[in-house]
């Protein structure tokens, strides 16, 4: 997707409300970290029973709670998975890619059936959430008001 169709795709979720300027929110950020943390210690139970591909949903899941711990902390609702992980990018200037392989991967596993998983395949995307989770929670805990202001004016002059 160019930037344009990014962009274009953002304004509009941002005409229909599902993107907003809020107030930031420490107490949500911390809500959206634990149940990051649930998530993935989830996934991990999940694997060691056989459970591969709820795993994969749980470790996305981790991997996009932790986002929206983000994005709440710099005063960003989102309500759209796929404008999340763009504005990761295009706001926040962090790599995107291991969150939308595994955002694929859920889809697959969730709603397909003719597909074939191994166990080392999920490993690796729990091993790759908790890398994704450690970079994202350490980035969040860098912030200071200055630079959530500056994010929040990239995404608003984005959205304009």
């Amino acid at each position: 997707m160019n930037f344009m169709k990014k962009t274009n795709f953002l304004s509009k979720l941002f005409d229909e409300k599902k993107i907003q300027f809020v107030t930031p929110s420490k107490d949500i950020k911390n809500a959206y970290i634990q149940r990051s943390e649930e998530s993935l210690s989830s996934a991990k139970v999940l694997f060691k029973i056989g459970n591969l591909k709820d795993s994969v949903a749980l470790s996305y899941y981790s991997m996009y709670h932790c986002l929206l711990a983000l994005l709440f902390c710099t005063g960003i609702k989102c309500k759209n998975h796929t404008a999340s992980i763009l504005i990761l990018k295009e706001v926040f200037g962090l790599n995107n890619d291991s969150i939308s392989k595994a955002k694929k991967e859920r889809i697959d596993k969730q709603y397909y059936v003719d597909f074939n998983i191994t166990q080392a395949e999920v490993y690796d995307t729990m091993s790759i959430a908790e890398d994704f989770i450690t970079e994202l929670r350490e980035f969040i805990e860098k912030l200071n008001a200055l630079d959530i202001k500056q994010y929040q004016n990239i995404l608003q002059r984005i959205l304009i």
